[in-house]
């Protein structure tokens, strides 16, 4: 399917959520470094060095964001370097990169996007959606690269959003990224989540949005 067409059938579905007041919520695997050559290198060297120091092959790095389709909209979290226009692209709020004392520098912060009709590089319920969208402001914006929640793995963007879904009531235990790759810090947003006070708000407003149990996504 080509770009035009994939777009075309996508903003169908949206027009048909809105008309309908139906809502979704989408978890995409990219490729990392879909969105520029700068992560792809950074990712291949990061991935070779944990290969050589667990002792073990090298496997495909994944960068992981979420698609979430209301009746008001569609928009696109995800995190990703911070942009000159950062209001333009849904910015909500920055991390440090690796220490504290550099994110004077833009291009040593990240952004966590809430993006109305955003897109993602080379591309559940309602209640669910909006609790979820309602959450992305109070993303805990650890230092990128360290171990700041004891999870055993450093904090990255895989961690923003594998956070929002398990505050959110989504069984992230069930989420893998493609056979034969991995998603570094994705663990350390789900101990994160558990451990935060917000996490327990959420978890109360879920059972009320929802009697059932918390079914996993659908992972692209």
């Amino acid at each position: 399917m080509t770009g035009s067409m994939a777009w075309a059938g996508r903003r169908a579905v949206v027009d048909t959520a809105r008309r309908e007041g139906k809502a979704s919520i989408r978890l995409y695997w990219v490729p990392l470094g879909a969105g520029g050559h700068s992560v792809r290198l950074n990712g291949r060297v990061f991935e070779a060095a944990s290969a050589i120091h667990e002792r073990r092959h090298r496997r495909d790095l994944y960068h992981s964001a979420l698609e979430v389709l209301t009746p008001g909209g569609r928009f696109v979290i995800e995190v990703a370097p911070v942009p000159r226009e950062a209001a333009r692209y849904g910015v909500v709020s920055q991390g440090a990169v690796g220490s504290r004392r550099l994110q004077g520098f833009r291009w040593m912060r990240y952004g966590l996007r809430c993006w109305r009709d955003g897109v993602i590089p080379d591309r559940a319920e309602a209640r669910r959606a909006e609790l979820l969208l309602a959450l992305v402001p109070s993303v805990p914006m650890h230092v990128w690269g360290r171990d700041e929640t004891g999870a055993g793995e450093m904090w990255t963007s895989n961690s923003v959003i594998s956070w929002l879904l398990t505050s959110s009531g989504f069984r992230t235990e069930l989420l893998d990224p493609p056979a034969g790759g991995r998603a570094p810090g994705w663990r350390a947003g789900i101990v994160a989540a558990r451990d935060s006070t917000v996490q327990g708000a959420c978890a109360s407003k879920s059972m009320s949005a929802a009697s059932e149990a918390p079914s996993p996504l659908i992972s692209r």
